[in-house]
């Protein structure tokens, strides 16, 4: 029994020790930036720098079915499947936008042009240069899931009705972590704004 009590422990000293090198390293990922404009009650307005991303588009509506599906494809691009074997720099967060059909991007690293990008192996991945937005966001934390994500844009659109905000209607979901940090994992919810006055 005491030799797995002394086990127990020192399997719990590893996890928490590596478990916090990566919320390190997470913290240092590149992320795409944006100013906060205003913070109501469960939402914050925020404006974001005009970006390059790469994505890709997938038939199916489903965070679950499509989530792992499109990172592989993006993430393969930017890991050297590309006409230069290039590796690029990983960024925060990923984006998907959700529909009929789901959009997934990765934020190009500051520093690239769409011509200097090496050209992907796979035809699926486009490029996409996205001007300054005014967006709205809700922040949840845990494991995403198609439930919590409707969730939390079911709050976001009503508290922005409630506020007379306008807004496009496309919604995101933003992720921040690997799949491999368990905790302090952040998550959100988020929408272009038609029309914001702060």
């Amino acid at each position: 029994m005491k030799t797995f009590i002394v086990i127990t422990i020192l399997i719990v000293v590893v996890l928490i020790m590596t478990q916090s090198f990566i919320s390190k390293i997470t913290s240092k990922t590149e992320s795409h930036a944006y100013e906060v404009i205003k913070v109501y009650d469960q939402f914050e307005i925020r404006k974001y720098q005009p970006a390059l991303f790469s994505g890709v588009k997938l038939a199916s509506k489903s965070y679950k079915e499509t989530s792992s599906m499109g990172f592989r494809v993006l993430a393969g691009y930017i890991f050297g499947n590309n006409n230069r074997n290039q590796k690029i720099a990983m960024t925060t967060p990923v984006v998907m936008q959700l529909g009929d059909s789901t959009e997934m991007f990765f934020k190009v690293p500051d520093g690239y042009t769409m011509d200097e990008l090496p050209k992907p192996a796979d035809s699926a991945i486009v490029f996409e240069k996205q001007p300054e937005k005014i967006m709205a966001a809700i922040r949840f934390s845990g494991w995403a899931n198609d439930e919590k994500i409707e969730h939390y844009t079911s709050i976001l659109k009503a508290a922005l009705t409630k506020e007379n905000i306008t807004h496009t209607g496309r919604f995101r979901f933003l992720g921040y972590n690997p799949p491999y940090e368990l905790v302090n994992r952040r998550n959100e919810v988020a929408v272009e704004l038609l029309h914001y006055d702060n």
